[in-house]
C-alpha cells in the first residue's frame, strides 16, 4: 500500500523553475518563479528552497537558465562558456555543506563538456532526468526503510526531510509515508527544528495534508519522549554522508543519536546516493555552514535576546557513524554503516544517476 504526496516543492513551467516559498509556510501557500540562474542562487541560499535533494535538482534548473541566456541554442565558445562557468560557482557556493549542490553542479560541468554543440537541450534532458531520478529514489527508499519497521509505533524526525525537501515524497518522510500506509506509523513526533522551526513549519504542515497523525514537540522534549517507551525510532534525512558513514544533517541531529543509542531506540539515516560523498573521508572534512546570528536573536523581524547578546549558529552537526544503525538508500539498507559497506553501494546503480 502507498500514496503519493499532496505536496510538490519544484517545478518547471514555461522556462523558469516554479518554487513553492518554503519561506512562508505554513501560513502562505505562494510560489516563485525564477527566470535566471542568479534568481535560482539566491532561492537556494535564502531558503526559498531547501533540502539537500531539491537543491541539487534546482540547481540543475538553474544551470539550464544559465545556459538558455548565455549561448541559447548556439554551441558553446570561450566567451559564454567562461559566463556559464560563473554562474555555475554563483550556484556552487549558495548553501556549502549539501553536496546534492556539488554534483548537480559537476554534472552540469560534465554534460557541457561532452555537448558543447547543443547544450542548452543537453542540460535540460540532464535537468529532466535527474528530477524523475530523486523521485523514483525516494519511493524506492522508502519501501525499504518502512520493511525496517516491524510493529506499530511512534517514531520521531527532526528538521524536514520530506516531499519539501526533495522533489516529490521524501526521504525520512518518505519512509514515514510508507509505513503509514501499512498501518505502521501510530504517529509521528515532529522535533520543532530550531532556528529555522522547519518541523514546526514544514514538517507538521506537510504531514497534516497527507492526513498523517503529528504531533510537534520542542528539540528539548525528545529525550524523554524516547524515555516514555512508544517511540521505537528516529528518522531523519542528510545533507552529505562521508565515505565513512559519518552524517551531516541539521544541528540536534547528533544529540538525538546519541539519545537513541542510549534509550535503545533505532536511528536511521534516509538519503539518495548523490548526498553521498566518497570524496570526503569523514565528518571532520565536511564544511558546516555557519548562518547569521539573527537567526537567532531575531524572530519575526523583532529581537527576542538580551541586548548585547552573541550567537553561535552553526546550522548543521555531524553525527559519527557510529550511531547510526542504518542507512537506507535507493540501492539497498546498510547496517551500521563503514567504509566498505558504503563504497560497496555503488557498483549497484549506474553513475549516471548520480548526475
Amino acid at each position: 500500500m502507498d500514496f503519493d504526496s499532496q505536496v510538490h516543492a519544484i517545478g518547471w513551467d514555461d522556462d523558469a523553475l516554479v518554487l513553492l516559498d518554503q519561506r512562508a509556510l505554513p501560513g502562505v501557500v505562494t510560489h516563485l518563479r525564477c527566470e535566471s540562474v542568479s534568481q535560482v542562487a539566491s532561492a537556494i541560499r535564502d531558503m526559498v528552497v531547501r533540502g539537500a535533494p531539491a537543491i541539487g535538482v534546482s540547481a540543475v534548473y538553474g544551470a539550464v537558465l544559465s545556459v538558455r541566456d548565455r549561448a541559447g541554442d548556439a554551441g558553446l565558445d570561450a566567451h559564454n562558456r567562461a559566463a556559464i562557468e560563473r554562474d555555475l560557482t554563483q550556484l556552487a557556493q549558495a548553501r556549502p555543506t549539501a553536496v546534492n549542490l556539488a554534483w548537480a553542479v559537476k554534472a552540469v560541468r560534465r554534460t557541457l563538456d561532452e555537448e558543447p554543440v547543443r547544450p542548452l537541450a543537453a542540460v535540460s534532458e540532464l535537468a529532466r532526468r535527474m528530477h524523475a531520478a530523486d523521485t523514483a529514489a525516494n519511493r524506492r527508499m522508502g519501501e525499504l526503510g518502512a520493511a525496517l519497521i516491524d510493529e506499530p509505533c511512534e517514531v520521531i524526525t527532526h528538521c524536514n526531510a520530506g516531499a519539501l525537501a526533495t522533489t516529490g515524497y521524501g526521504t525520512a518522510l518518505g519512509v514515514i509515508r510508507c509505513a503509514h500506509a501499512q498501518g505502521k506509523i501510530q504517529r509521528v513526533l515532529a522535533d520543532e527544528t530550531r532556528p529555522w522551526f522547519q518541523g514546526a513549519r514544514l514538517t507538521a504542515w506537510e504531514l497534516v495534508q497527507d492526513q498523517i497523525p503529528v504531533a510537534l514537540i520542542a528539540d528539548g522534549a525528545a529525550t524523554w519522549a524516547m524515555r516514555q517507551g512508544k517511540v521505537k525510532w528516529v528518522i531523519v534525512g542528510a545533507d552529505r554522508v562521508a565515505a565513512n558513514g559519518d552524517v551531516a544533517n541539521k544541528i540536534g541531529t547528533y544529540s538525538l543519536a546519541i539519545s537513541a543509542r542510549h534509550h535503545g531506540v533505532g536511528f536511521m539515516v534516509v538519503a539518495p546516493l548523490s548526498t553521498i560523498d566518497l570524496q570526503c573521508p569523514d565528518g571532520a572534512a565536511i564544511p558546516i555552514e555557519q548562518r547569521s546570528a539573527e537567526e537567532l536573536l531575531m524572530m519575526h523581524g523583532k529581537p527576542h535576546a538580551a541586548a548585547g547578546a552573541g550567537a553561535w549558529n552553526p546550522v548543521f552537526d555531524v553525527t559519527p557513524a557510529a550511531l547510526v544503525d542504518v542507512l537506507v538508500t535507493e540501492a539497498g539498507v546498510v547496517h551500521r554503516p563503514d567504509p566498505g559497506t558504503i563504497r560497496a553501494l555503488f557498483p549497484a546503480i549506474p553513475e549516471t544517476s548520480r548526475g
